[in-house]
């Protein structure tokens, strides 16, 4: 039965909205997805829960978006962790997964095991950037590190920025099921009052009504019952988002929608790479090029590597022309 369960719930986020109390609201589980981004490097511990941290934020927001491309949540900090960067693509076609992938950068002779995950990041921004693809133009957001969690900033940021009231509240770690290996199980929940939301933040399942006094006590009503869960509610496995729905929110009349399924993904390729690198001259093409006559690259998010011919690579010279005279 535990199979079962983790084949259905795991690695999907389930949308939803609370007819009687005009909020709507995600919830996602990332298990296989999770494992399989983590296992791409040989992160320490405070990294990996920043990370996990951060790819939830990513597939709780994106799919709340009615996105044709990529959402992407960047961290930049003066600590010992530098970066932390996720992207959430969108499905491709009606019923594919999206597709979510994220990295961070480091310096592991500043982290102090000592101190919590996020005080690892130091002084600088939490940015949300929205890209609908070829023909549009990016849409970036941002706000200041200045609370006590990466959840935290993206309230700020959906608060000041979106003027939408909004509610995480993460789990994540390592556990282990009976005759299973260790694995990292993530998940979390995502509420908004959607009384003043933005028109990029307003999907279908979203009905707007006009602001009042009820509308403010169902969103405290709605913050107090969700102050109730257990972490173990949030991460699963044994426990379904719908059955933790209807023992948080059952009097605010719970609407399901489809769950949307979620696998690890990048788009990184040779041709990708080739691109990115044809920006650059035959001199600096030169000093990249290794002893053994070649040139290299990583992908930061799944550790392809990539082996190039320098000849084939930088700036394509034009010779000029012969006079016709």
């Amino acid at each position: 039965m535990i199979q079962t369960a983790q084949i259905t719930w795991d690695d999907t986020v389930l949308p939803f909205q609370l007819d009687r109390a005009n909020i709507r609201g995600r919830i996602a589980r990332l298990d296989g997805v999770l494992e399989n981004v983590l296992s791409q490097h040989n992160y320490p511990p405070q990294i990996e829960a920043l990370i996990a941290e951060v790819a939830l934020l990513t597939v709780l927001i994106g799919q709340t978006i009615k996105l044709r491309w990529k959402l992407s949540i960047q961290v930049r900090g003066d600590g010992p962790a530098r970066i932390l960067a996720a992207d959430y693509y969108a499905p491709e076609t009606v019923g594919a997964p999206a597709r979510i992938r994220a990295y961070a950068s480091f310096d592991p002779e500043r982290l102090d095991p000592a101190q919590a995950p996020f005080s690892q990041v130091g002084k600088g921004y939490f940015a949300i950037l929205i890209d609908q693809g070829e023909g549009t133009e990016p849409y970036q957001g941002i706000t200041p590190l200045d609370k006590t969690s990466l959840s935290a900033c993206a309230e700020t940021y959906f608060d000041q920025s979106e003027q939408i009231p909004t509610r995480f509240e993460l789990a994540f770690g390592r556990s282990q099921m009976a005759g299973e290996a260790v694995r990292w199980r993530a998940g979390g929940m995502m509420l908004q009052h959607m009384p003043n939301a933005s028109p990029l933040m307003v999907g279908a399942d979203a009905p707007i009504i006009a602001q009042n006094d009820d509308n403010d006590e169902n969103w405290s009503r709605a913050n107090i019952l969700l102050d109730t869960v257990d972490q173990l509610e949030l991460i699963g496995p044994t426990i379904a988002p719908t059955d933790l729905l209807l023992r948080l929110f059952h009097e605010e009349q719970p609407r399901i929608f489809d769950a949307q399924p979620m696998e690890f993904g990048c788009t990184c390729s040779d041709a990708r790479v080739r691109q990115s690198l044809s920006i650059y001259s035959a001199k600096d093409i030169a000093h990249m090029t290794t002893d053994d006559g070649s040139v290299t690259a990583d992908c930061q998010f799944c550790g392809a590597h990539y082996q190039f011919d320098p000849k084939t690579l930088g700036l394509e010279v034009v010779e000029p022309a012969d006079d016709a005279s």
